[in-house]
């Protein structure tokens, strides 16, 4: 039986993050980890999706899929994010650190109800693929996002 349902799409920019070594930070301390991580959310994290006029669209464990309306917004916002974790991470042992790899994919997606799916969200640079030996400073991003990004900045220079 087919669900007749009709079909929102649209371009959008998709930042897909996790933590590098999450499942180590688990076993060492599943609850100090996770309440670091909550903290880096609220402290970091959720305002800057603010500032830049992005959405979380679902979180996983220690993955965050967002939604941006350009590739430029989430770029940003990852640059902003790696830049206030390097900071963070100073204080922090090398066990402590919790470091982010972000790849960012600009392309259509399909809109069901709260949730998105499609090309745009399957792209490419899933976190996993941007690099697997990333050292938490990386920002990956797709061909089409890398354009769209420095269109944006050579049209406001």
């Amino acid at each position: 039986m087919s669900v007749n349902r009709s079909v929102t799409r649209r371009l959008a920019a998709i930042l897909i993050a996790d933590v590098v070594g999450f499942g180590r930070h688990m076993e060492r301390d599943d609850a100090g980890t996770l309440a670091r991580l909550r903290e880096i959310r609220e402290k970091v994290i959720d305002p800057k999706i603010a500032e830049y006029g992005g959405h979380v669209v679902k979180t996983a464990g220690d993955g965050m899929l967002l939604e941006f309306r350009s590739a430029d917004a989430a770029l940003r916002c990852a640059i902003d994010v790696q830049r206030a974790m390097a900071v963070t991470n100073q204080t922090q042992t090398a066990d402590e650190r919790l470091e982010f790899r972000i790849g960012i994919n600009l392309g259509d997606i399909i809109v069901d109800g709260a949730d998105i799916a499609g090309d745009g969200v399957n792209g490419k640079h899933r976190t996993g693929s941007v690099d697997e030996e990333s050292d938490g400073r990386s920002c990956g991003r797709s061909g089409a996002s890398r354009r769209n990004s420095e269109g944006a900045r050579r049209t406001q220079a």
